[in-house]
């Protein structure tokens, strides 16, 4: 086991009081660099970093990045939610870790989707009918997986399907 402790510092933003969320900072009790490579190619992440390795990807509607020292997670609902995707990421972590030598580390960030090829897709009426002010918004969600082709109302079968597919082709959040 690679991974076997952390303590936690759970905050709200101090420049945004009215917040709802808030953030986790789990200081890690072991190095666990030598397996970030691993788990990038395990979860996909978004962003990587060589040097020092760290990774960042989305899970739940969640960020999360995983350094050398340790993990970040922001839009928390309490301290309980923190340590359910903590024991989840130690369980990641670890079975990475232990499989080592059947996965090939990933030292690159999984392909994400474009915001102006999914804006291309979109009806570009800016109706809000999704909830969002304008197809440009909604888009800029879509690639961050936030929102799909279901979301819009205004878009025709092909559409949908078209988007679904051009979404479909990049790792899922989880």
């Amino acid at each position: 086991m690679l991974l076997k402790g952390w303590t936690e510092e759970i905050t709200r933003a101090e420049c945004r009081p009215e917040a709802q969320t808030v953030h986790c900072i789990a200081r890690l009790e072991q190095n666990i660099g030598v397996a970030i490579p691993y788990l990038n190619a395990v979860l996909g992440g978004y962003i990587y970093i060589n040097e020092p390795p760290s990774v960042a990807f989305r899970n739940q509607g969640k960020l999360i990045s995983v350094h050398v020292d340790h993990i970040a997670i922001n839009a928390l609902q309490d301290a309980d939610e923190a340590r359910k995707i903590l024991l989840w990421l130690q369980q990641e972590i670890n079975d990475a870790w232990e499989r080592r030598a059947e996965i090939t580390p990933s030292f690159k960030a999984a392909p994400r989707p474009q915001v102006l090829q999914i804006l291309r897709l979109l009806p570009k009426t800016n109706c809000k009918k999704c909830g969002q002010p304008t197809c440009m918004v909604f888009a800029t969600m879509a690639a961050e997986g936030g929102k799909d082709a279901e979301h819009c109302p205004s878009l025709s079968p092909e559409a949908k399907k078209q988007l679904t597919a051009y979404l479909e082709r990049f790792p899922s959040d989880g």
